[in-house]
């Protein structure tokens, strides 16, 4: 399931970022790369222990935790500090999976479910640098607004197209969802996104609206992992 949540950054959210970013030093961002990955992957990276990536970084943890959107379709449990990264003509990232485990800080390991890129670059400043994700139904091409967030399973095999003109700021990271399974969290995604439509149309006291929230709650209290 890839899901669009929209301004999950104002604009001017956006240029504060890009503002700091600028300031920020870089490095090859291979060093967050696993074997298979290291060897398909050509961007910059700020590095994850830099003041300018914790403080960027939880301005974007607080947003999610307020976003309804992204709440209802990863069903996060922990979320990995987000990481920020620059391809720049000739850059890009092959085909490739996320690693499965990662560790946070502290040494906390976390399993990846949920696979998350927030674009920092309007769609005009750069050329190539798509997100290319594949699935059953078979490519998806993602290039969002700046302050956009495209959410999708981490399981996808998936790529990012070399850059030709400018360049393409992102952040990204990963969420060890309440539910491992993707057709279960498709399911509650669907299910939730149908009470919130007949919601706007009937009171919430209506019988329905209390059954089919009993539903939720009952399948996430089965397939939820706490």
């Amino acid at each position: 399931m890839l899901t669009r949540v929209p301004q999950l950054l104002s604009k001017d959210q956006v240029r504060h970022f890009r503002q700091v970013l600028e300031q920020t030093p870089w490095v090859d961002g291979k060093v967050t790369a696993g074997a298979q990955s290291a060897v398909a992957k050509h961007n910059l990276q700020v590095p994850e222990d830099a003041p300018q990536a914790r403080e960027l970084g939880q301005i974007i943890l607080g947003a999610l935790g307020r976003n309804e959107a992204f709440v209802s379709a990863a069903l996060p449990m922990r979320v990995f500090p987000p990481l920020f990264n620059r391809y720049e003509p000739g850059m890009g990232f092959k085909a490739h999976v996320d690693n499965a485990v990662r560790f946070a800080p502290g040494l906390v390991r976390m399993r990846t479910d949920v696979s998350s890129t927030l674009f920092l670059s309007e769609p005009d400043e750069y050329d190539g640098g798509e997100l290319v994700i594949e699935d059953t139904y078979g490519e998806h091409r993602v290039k969002f607004e700046a302050g956009d967030l495209v959410v999708y399973p981490a399981t996808s095999l998936h790529r990012v197209e070399p850059v030709t003109r400018g360049a393409r700021w992102a952040s990204f990271f990963w969420s060890q969802s309440m539910v491992r399974d993707e057709g279960q969290r498709r399911t509650l995604y669907d299910l939730d996104r149908a009470i919130q439509d007949i919601r706007a149309e009937v009171s919430d006291a209506h019988h329905g609206v209390i059954t089919l929230t009993g539903v939720y709650h009952n399948l996430l209290r089965r397939w939820g992992e706490m």
